[in-house]
């Protein structure tokens, strides 16, 4: 989507804010013992206060109102009463709306409890890497010189991203042009960043595999390779300087 007026501002930024508040209170709503049923259904009550629609469901019939994923999980997982949340489990949630004719999407993963399992350092290479990213975009910036920073950094933090998994254009519906926002460097890739335009930005940032495949669900992504992952992500409006980050209030740079 491209920014022409004011108020292509003013609704982006009303949805940005629905789905940012959305993920900060499920995350603060979350607790060991819950299902991620629970979760999802508290996130789909915050979402309805708003207005706003789930765009998983809207768009594809998704069986959820947002995404929780958890431990190998890496995406799309399918929240369900027999998914109980345990001490120490890696946690993505991804949470996109729409509300008015507007569109946005933020996630983040994050550890319940005590890092028994040593996640905190993929998850902190995972946020530290998306401001990076971000602080870096701007109007003319080559798209594929971003997916080459992200992969970069992750080497440089002994991890790996995910190949088959990109931000994306957002807007006026849930993916639009430019698609495929990966996180490595495609030298075929001659595209570059619109100034006024909005976009998606995520990391995928794994320890062990470099594409995610489906499971039998027909939803949820693991890795080819099993291990884990971390996903970070803000919408954003691209200026000549630094990007607006329509999503800021989801906290999870914090």
């Amino acid at each position: 989507m491209l920014i022409t007026n004011e108020g292509d501002i003013i609704g982006m930024k009303r949805v940005s804010d629905a789905v940012a508040l959305t993920l900060k209170e499920m995350r603060n709503y979350v607790k060991i013992g819950m299902s991620t049923k629970q979760l999802d259904d508290y996130g789909a009550r915050i979402l309805s206060s708003f207005g706003a629609k789930s765009a998983p469901h809207l768009t594809y019939g998704f069986p959820g109102s947002t995404c929780i994923s958890v431990n190998n999980e890496f995406c799309h997982g399918i929240p369900t009463e027999n998914r109980i949340l345990q001490e120490g489990d890696l946690i993505n949630i991804d949470v996109s709306a729409e509300l008015d004719g507007f569109w946005s999407d933020n996630g983040g993963s994050f550890v319940l409890g005590e890092d028994i399992h040593q996640h905190q350092k993929l998850i902190d290479a995972s946020k530290q890497i998306l401001q990076k990213a971000i602080n870096t975009i701007k109007g003319g910036v080559k798209i594929s010189d971003i997916g080459q920073l992200m992969e970069t950094e992750a080497k440089k933090r002994g991890f790996m991203v995910i190949k088959n998994l990109g931000g994306h254009g957002i807007g006026r519906g849930l993916h639009e042009q430019p698609d495929e926002l990966m996180n490595y460097k495609n030298r075929f890739d001659q595209r570059r960043f619109k100034k006024n335009s909005v976009v998606a930005i995520e990391t995928f940032i794994s320890t062990t595999s470099s594409y995610a495949i489906e499971l039998d669900d027909g939803w949820t992504m693991a890795g080819d390779k099993g291990g884990y992952m971390a996903q970070h992500e803000h919408t954003i409006i691209i200026t000549g300087d630094k990007p607006i980050i329509l999503t800021e209030m989801n906290g999870i740079w914090g």
